[in-house]
């Protein structure tokens, strides 16, 4: 008589299941999140409004939640933040992908040729200790009030973190897949493809990820010193006067941007480098 055998149980869920599993839980996580980020600000709008009325705060030191909202709707509406917004941008735009570029390929230079790091590096570090605010009023008596000063200190602001994490990157480099490739006779763009550069991704969108926060901020400094359009100066004039619901509302406009361009460019990096990445971000 046959004896009917049992067919062994697999030991691990198949492949598509479980990663299909892995990104509900992560949905779910990402989900928590949000509402605890929601239910906080409800709390602290809440607050906002409650301490504003509560002990009559006058509007022209700390306006009400209503109050800044009905800027922010009629700026917007008017098209006023629209056209800040687009000038600022642009600023910030071209200062970050240009001082980005000069950052990178400074960090290139300086680790694969010795002379130059012994030569250039220490007049970069000297760079960077001076304040970038000392520097606006130079840029513009050079450039004017122009675009071209706004850029030229976004620049300047933002390729100092990207040099210095794509350098760490660089340097970083596992020297035994090093003394491997140079074993086999690799050549030196070769080397630099194959170990370098993929182990320099993951600090490089770390910098970019600092440098998009730095290039808003230096743009709107760049304004406050001298501009004919961005949000820098709208600030600038509702601060002229008195117009504190408006400068609130300029403000979170200009935190809100921050946020989402960091959370795009946060976003490309985990697409791009999906190796080496941190799960909640840059550190």
């Amino acid at each position: 008589m046959n004896e009917a055998r049992s067919e062994p149980q697999p030991l691990l869920s198949p492949l598509p299941s479980r990663i299909g599993r892995l990104q509900m839980g992560r949905m779910k996580d990402d989900g928590q999140r949000f509402i605890a980020w929601l239910i906080s600000a409800i709390l602290l709008i809440w607050f906002w409004q409650w301490y504003v009325s509560e002990f009559e705060v006058s509007p022209a030191v700390f306006p009400s939640p209503a109050a800044v909202w009905e800027a922010l709707y009629l700026n917007i509406g008017d098209g006023t933040f629209i056209s800040d917004l687009g000038y600022t941008m642009k600023e910030v735009l071209i200062g970050f992908f240009g001082g980005s570029t000069v950052g990178f390929l400074l960090a290139l230079l300086i680790s694969e040729f010795r002379p130059v790091r012994t030569i250039l590096y220490p007049y970069v570090i000297a760079f960077q200790a001076v304040p970038k605010t000392a520097l606006a009023p130079m840029f513009l008596i050079w450039f004017g009030f122009g675009i071209e000063s706004k850029v030229a200190l976004v620049i300047s602001t933002v390729f100092f973190p990207v040099l210095i994490n794509t350098l760490s990157g660089l340097e970083r480099t596992d020297p035994d897949q090093l003394d491997m490739l140079k074993a086999y006779c690799g050549k030196r763009w070769r080397i630099f493809l194959r170990v370098k550069l993929p182990s320099a991704m993951p600090p490089l969108f770390a910098g970019l990820e600092l440098a998009i926060v730095l290039a808003i901020i230096a743009a709107v400094v760049s304004e406050f010193l001298g501009a004919v359009g961005g949000l820098g100066y709208r600030i600038l004039t509702f601060n002229t006067s008195l117009d504190m619901a408006g400068q609130f509302a300029a403000l979170i406009l200009l935190s809100l941007t921050g946020f989402i361009l960091h959370a795009i460019v946060k976003y490309i990096g985990n697409r791009v480098v999906f190796w080496g990445r941190a799960k909640e971000g840059s550190t």
